[in-house]
């Protein structure tokens, strides 16, 4: 049994649980976990999905590489963006991705648009110093209302890991995203 709750991640409320398994193993280790309860950064993990319960996802950071978690982030670095990614076909869980962007920050409405636009706009529009490096929490993984899966983000504020975290690793953790979100966005 797992001891960080964090990382057990109930998928019971899912109308298409199938699909939405499929979509989450497409960004295993792309995107990278955040704990609160643990203060601790996943870079590198695996996912599970127990035969016992199959209501369950849950993600096993790699035993043997300590080295690829980060601890100490406090939850006050992390930021809810209202983006979401998520499959470009409703149907194709595998294939390309796209990014739900609210239309205006007062309004419910939503456009889809391909990941790798979304992305260059994001990246142009912040400075340097506020890089865009969007993580996962446990409720990320969530069912729009016609059974697709998307994946909110969050980002991690790295001026808020000074004096929490060294220079290297913070620009170890910055250089690391950066590299999954181009990955990704290849991809799609």
């Amino acid at each position: 049994m797992i001891e960080n709750t964090d990382l057990v991640w109930e998928l019971a409320e899912f109308r298409r649980r199938e699909r939405a398994q499929e979509f989450v193993l497409s960004i295993e280790n792309k995107l990278c976990i955040y704990s609160s309860s643990a203060q601790q950064l996943y870079t590198n993990y695996n996912i599970f999905f127990p035969k016992e319960d199959d209501t369950q996802l849950v993600i096993l950071p790699n035993p043997y590489a300590h080295q690829d978690t980060y601890h100490g982030i406090r939850p006050r670095g992390l930021r809810a963006t209202g983006l979401a990614i998520v499959p470009m076909e409703p149907d194709a869980c595998r294939g390309a991705l796209a990014m739900r962007v609210p239309v205006k920050a007062d309004s419910q409405a939503e456009r889809t648009v391909p990941l790798s636009v979304c992305l260059k706009l994001i990246q142009r529009k912040l400075p340097s110093s506020a890089p865009f490096l969007p993580v996962l929490t446990k409720g990320d993984l969530r069912e729009l209302d016609d059974a697709i899966p998307c994946l909110h983000l969050n980002i991690l504020s790295m001026s808020s890991l000074a004096g929490q975290l060294n220079d290297l690793e913070i620009q170890d953790i910055k250089r690391l995203i950066q590299s999954r979100m181009k990955t990704i966005a290849q991809r799609a």
